[in-house]
């Protein structure tokens, strides 16, 4: 996964998932958003249109790898992705939001061990702000993060989604 900051212009799709449509956005180089269903909703009318057979027409090389890369993660087939990112925000939440990827697949961790992760272990708080702001959720696996005393935690698409994504994880894990 290699990362930078957000640049271009960025164009989005609609891609159909067994969790719902998600919106996937980026430029010629890089996939900067994954919109999750609710909040993709808002945007999937501006993408382009899926051509019969094939992917939408003008899709950014970024954003159809994740398409495929997306598709056998829901598949069980794929436990981590390879995809050139860029995320906007500032050096803490790109801190925050690049270990995410470095919670184990099927796995998941506190706030707190995530803070301890970044070098900042008594900005949990802060860890979960940057957590619930992540532009690229699945692929930078937000899902993996829940609280301390063993509940869920939060999810920006919903508890509902986040516990389909842990259980995908967990179906797939061995």
């Amino acid at each position: 996964m290699r990362a930078t900051a957000d640049t271009g212009t960025t164009r989005f799709v609609a891609h159909p998932t067994p969790v719902g449509t998600l919106v996937l956005g980026g430029d010629d180089d890089h996939l900067t958003h994954v919109l999750l269903p609710g909040a993709a909703a808002s945007v999937a009318h501006s993408g382009p249109s899926q051509e019969p057979g094939g992917a939408p027409p003008g899709v950014p090389a970024p954003v159809a790898a994740a398409r495929r890369q997306l598709d056998e993660y829901f598949a069980g087939a794929r436990r981590s992705f390879d995809l050139p990112l860029a995320a906007g925000g500032t050096e803490f939440q790109r801190r925050v939001w690049f270990a995410l990827a470095e919670i184990p697949y099927g796995e998941t961790i506190s706030y707190a061990e995530l803070a301890g992760w970044i070098g900042r272990p008594t900005a949990f708080r802060a860890v979960g702000q940057a957590n619930g702001a992540n532009p690229l959720p699945i692929v930078l696996p937000c899902h993996r993060v829940v609280a301390s005393g063993g509940g869920i935690g939060g999810y920006g698409g919903g508890l509902d989604l986040k516990r389909r994504l842990l259980a995908l994880e967990e179906a797939h894990r061995y």
